[in-house]
């Protein structure tokens, strides 16, 4: 059974995310603030239901997540994709980069990004339509 966290809690444990940003994190963000990927309005460590999303463009239903060797276990993959399916039945497109390629090239990192933008989106997700 899934355990609600209180919305207080999660605000606090984003705002603590967002001060002890990783090097990837902070590369990226640097990149994506004051709308300077293609016009989007990102804003980072976002609480969304139960989770807390890296970076997010509610405008586009795009969720951007800078995934570190942790996310390499069958666990954290498994946790991932239960993650993912939640989200995306929310009506988010979800985006996954990996620290290594955000430090080596945030040139790229942006560009796929970009691509990712300008993919036409689908309709609202029902429940969305609703709030």
């Amino acid at each position: 059974m899934d355990t609600e966290i209180p919305r207080i809690l999660m605000r606090r444990y984003a705002r603590e995310q967002r001060a002890n940003a990783v090097q990837a994190e902070t590369i990226m963000w640097r990149a994506l603030r004051d709308r300077r990927c293609e016009g989007a309005k990102f804003q980072r460590q976002v609480p969304l239901g139960k989770y807390i999303v890296d970076f997010v463009c509610f405008e586009s239903r795009l969720i951007v997540e800078i995934d570190g060797p942790t996310h390499d276990s069958a666990v954290a993959r498994a946790t991932d994709a239960s993650r993912d399916a939640w989200l995306d039945s929310q009506g988010f497109r979800i985006l996954r980069l990996s620290n290594e390629l955000v430090i080596a090239s945030s040139e790229l990192a942006v560009a796929k990004i970009r691509e990712a933008i300008a993919l036409p989106r689908d309709p609202p997700h029902p429940s969305s339509l609703t709030r």
